[in-house]
């Protein structure tokens, strides 16, 4: 296990660098040359589950992200170390506390010819920040209006104070929209034929198949020359992600599990590419009154019934570190406090049932995916057996992700149910203010905590980063003593990559073909 100063000098590098069966980092090919030969091959990149939508506003799915983040730009985007860069925005100044004016870079097309404007811009955004249909709403409500200046300068006034504006609009959720092409086409149209300002252009869309995009001619910081085809193909089981990637049917693989790693070092077509990521598995308990799980000393018990390290060497191959927060380290507000730490007590987990009335043991459901996120169906089972030792009997019921989904957002999931989160936002923000206003967060199944909301409502729309963050930091400190999450790990992402491609992980898991290269 890493050393706490270990750890945190492998987030600011940014990569992991192991040797033998381990990931590696992947090298090759120099980044400054972004035509390419010229030449130009398909890239073929497997996707574990369907993609959801071309509306990047009505979901937060990071699969189809991990796609559509090729075709739309954002005004602003993360560089691969976190720093916010200029996209489609030219310059931008903060007038006021609620007053944002920005210029948009000129020269900039759509894919179906239309140049971008700040029409574009007061389109997309509003409709975010005022449709309560769309998923993403609740991230852009803070927007009250965007007032457009001329073509290429607008700006955007705020219902209150916004810290994180810019990493809102730095999101891959947060493309711009072509507005005269879907006022004429209508939302299901586009719905059918996407159109962007990215790098690469909508081809075809076949469900359970494949998502194929080919290189804009047009982009504007130059073509993508390398690739002559980019396509995600719909590949759900491992093994076969696995098996595609050493015949060559797949150039680039998420999600690889220790048990594949000696199979892809060993071939001499293929890689490991591994780094830290911002996704954390944890267990989010109910807190309705009646369930076992609204008792405080037993969410305890669960967290220290669980063996964080056991499952993080014995199915992740030691790839994950034990975590008592959802903020990973590298982001705004992180407490290092909460890291590299694990709790395992399977005696005082058995005194804290007593304590609680159950002496004789507890019975819960938990409920978790199965192929959706890496060994998120064996970490289910074993925390099963880890949970008995305690005397907490558990009845798992694995379900694929879009029933996972709909059964959370009813409001009907179980006792517990495990969660693998990652954020775009690099704030703690949406980390622990989720616990306000997310289906998945314990206010919305029975719990309530007045310091905490105070705190993350103060946070908000504190302009003061250095105020806010100890704010944050004490946020999460109160998460971890009520147990309202039960953290397990902070996962690391490791990729299965042909050798014929030049590729980087980055921290946010996106798959950003325009800075891929054939090698």
């Amino acid at each position: 296990m890493q050393t706490m100063k270990a750890f945190l000098s492998l987030i600011l590098a940014g990569m992991v660098l192991l040797s033998g069966c381990g990931p590696s980092s992947s090298s090759g090919g120099s980044n400054s040359d972004k035509s390419g030969d010229g030449k130009g091959r398909p890239l073929t990149i497997g996707a574990p589950t369907e993609i959801v939508s071309m509306d990047i506003y009505s979901h937060g799915d990071h699969v189809t992200l991990q796609a559509t983040t090729n075709m739309y730009n954002s005004l602003f985007k993360r560089q691969e170390n976190g720093e916010i860069v200029n996209d489609l925005a030219e310059s931008y100044q903060n007038i006021d506390d609620t007053t944002w004016e920005f210029t948009i870079k000129q020269g900039v097309t759509f894919h179906n010819g239309d140049q971008l404007t700040a029409d574009d811009v007061k389109f997309t955004l509003e409709r975010a920040a005022t449709d309560k249909s769309l998923t993403e709403n609740g991230t852009f409500k803070t927007i009250k209006e965007v007032k457009v200046m001329d073509d290429h300068k607008f700006q955007i006034v705020t219902n209150q104070p916004d810290p994180i504006l810019l990493s809102v609009l730095a999101r891959p959720g947060a493309g711009i929209y072509p507005k005269n092409y879907i006022e004429e086409k209508g939302w299901d149209y586009f719905q059918q034929h996407p159109v962007g300002t990215g790098p690469f252009k909508f081809e075809e869309w076949k469900r359970g198949s494949h998502i194929s995009f080919v290189p804009f001619d047009n982009y504007y910081e130059g073509p993508k020359q390398n690739w002559s085809k980019l396509t995600f193909r719909i590949v759900p089981e491992s093994s076969t992600r696995v098996n595609e990637l050493l015949t060559g049917g797949l150039d680039l693989i998420p999600g690889v599990t220790s048990n594949n790693w000696e199979r892809i070092n060993n071939s001499d077509k293929t890689k490991l590419a591994s780094s830290i990521s911002q996704r954390v598995a944890f267990i989010v308990p109910r807190a309705n009154e009646g369930s076992p799980t609204a008792d405080k000393r037993v969410r305890e018990a669960i967290e220290l019934a669980i063996d964080n390290k056991a499952i993080i060497d014995t199915l992740l191959g030691g790839e994950a570190t034990p975590t008592r927060t959802r903020v990973t380290p590298g982001n705004f507000g992180s407490n290092e406090s909460l890291y590299d730490t694990s709790l395992y007590d399977v005696e005082r987990a058995k005194q804290l049932l007593k304590e609680a009335g159950y002496e004789d043991g507890v019975e819960l459901t938990l409920h978790s995916t199965s192929g959706r996120y890496s060994r998120d169906k064996e970490v289910a089972e074993m925390l099963v057996g880890m949970l008995a030792e305690a005397g907490i009997k558990v009845n798992l019921q694995l379900l694929e992700w879009s029933s996972y989904v709909e059964l959370r957002n009813s409001g009907k999931i179980g006792d517990l149910h495990i969660v693998w989160l990652a954020n775009s936002y690099y704030d703690a923000h949406i980390m622990v203010g989720e616990h306000l206003t997310s289906t998945r967060s314990m206010t919305a199944m029975g719990y309530d905590n007045p310091e905490l909301a105070e705190l993350l409502t103060q946070a908000s729309t504190n302009m003061n980063q250095e105020e806010r963050a100890k704010q944050y930091q004490r946020a999460q400190e109160i998460v971890a003593e009520e147990r309202m999450n039960i953290y397990l790990y902070l996962e690391h992402n490791t990729y299965g990559v042909s050798k014929s491609v030049d590729f980087t992980p980055r921290l946010d898991e996106r798959m950003v073909a325009y800075d891929m290269f054939a090698m």
